[in-house]
């Protein structure tokens, strides 16, 4: 008995020690996520209620921005913009993502290749990435010319047409993001046992009846993953618009970051731009919890 209880003190005291172990590896973690994410969201709250402008000393205007906000024109022009932009951009990147994991997952020839070709662009800076594509879609730049040469009279005016800017924004972005995402989609896809598409050949199942029975349905975690990080992003839309079109023309390309940006360093007006900042977070956190219930009805674990 004496013998028993000297084990389960020494097993409660390892237990407490692996137990602060823990804590004190979590512990930088914490720290991190205390100073740069929970007080910059607090701080962004508490100035949303004030008139601060970076000179004077913030006055408590209680939910006057957020009045002002619900009632500002660009608001509702910047909130069109960025879900047009997030609806395509967020389809279209998920959709040549998967399209090119399945293609290089056949381990062709020269796959691994391709592999670094399409991953490259997400290594490349946003600014370089923007200027190379400013220069590619400029009035006569080589997007243009081959157009002409193909026998389109007028083409596209790229980034200093009203009709085009937004467009031109979410084209770059998808060629720039989706080869992360087919990454990520042929890490899900190593995870598909090989028998369960012999046994579909055996069967007689072709490659679209593989597909639609086998590989989306084991591939839906790694597809919820995927659509909840991209649409997180494409709320965080800024580099892109900043660099190639400033927002223009007009109110053409401008988002909701890319606002909060141009009313708190342009405009000075920080309390305002914390009311911005409040609402876009709201809406993305919205968003996301819908698609964590809605996934309950299409996710496979």
């Amino acid at each position: 008995m004496k013998n028993q209880k000297k084990t389960k003190i020494k097993m409660t005291k390892m237990a407490r020690r692996e137990e602060v172990a823990g804590y004190l590896f979590l512990l930088p973690n914490m720290i991190g996520f205390f100073i740069f994410t929970l007080v910059p969201v607090v701080w962004g709250l508490l100035l949303s209620l004030t008139n601060y402008d970076g000179f004077s000393e913030a006055a408590f205007v209680g939910l006057a921005n957020f009045k002002k906000l619900f009632h500002d024109d660009y608001f509702y022009t910047s909130l069109r913009n960025n879900i047009y932009y997030s609806i395509v951009s967020v389809t279209l990147t998920l959709l040549f993502g998967l399209l090119l994991a399945v293609l290089l997952q056949q381990k062709l020839k020269g796959s691994e290749v391709f592999k670094t070709i399409f991953f490259f662009p997400q290594l490349t800076s946003s600014v370089a990435f923007g200027v190379i594509f400013m220069a590619l879609f400029r009035g006569e730049g080589p997007v243009n010319s081959v157009l002409t040469i193909l026998g389109m009279a007028n083409p596209p005016k790229w980034l200093t047409s009203t009709a085009w800017s937004m467009t031109t924004i979410t084209i770059v972005s998808i060629i720039k993001n989706m080869g992360y995402y087919m990454v990520l989609f042929l890490s899900g896809l190593q995870s598909v046992s090989e028998e369960l598409y012999e046994a579909a050949s055996l069967d007689g199942a072709g490659p679209w009846k593989k597909f639609k029975s086998i590989t989306l349905p084991l591939l839906s975690p790694t597809t919820f993953l995927c659509t909840v990080m991209c649409i997180i992003n494409s709320f965080k839309v800024f580099d892109l618009v900043n660099i190639m079109t400033d927002g223009g023309p007009g109110r053409s390309s401008n988002v909701l970051v890319y606002r909060i940006y141009q009313e708190a360093f342009q405009n000075y007006k920080f309390g305002y731009a914390s009311a911005y900042a409040v609402v876009l977070f709201v809406l993305v956190f919205i968003v996301t919890m819908i698609q964590f219930q809605g996934q309950k009805k299409w996710v496979n674990y």
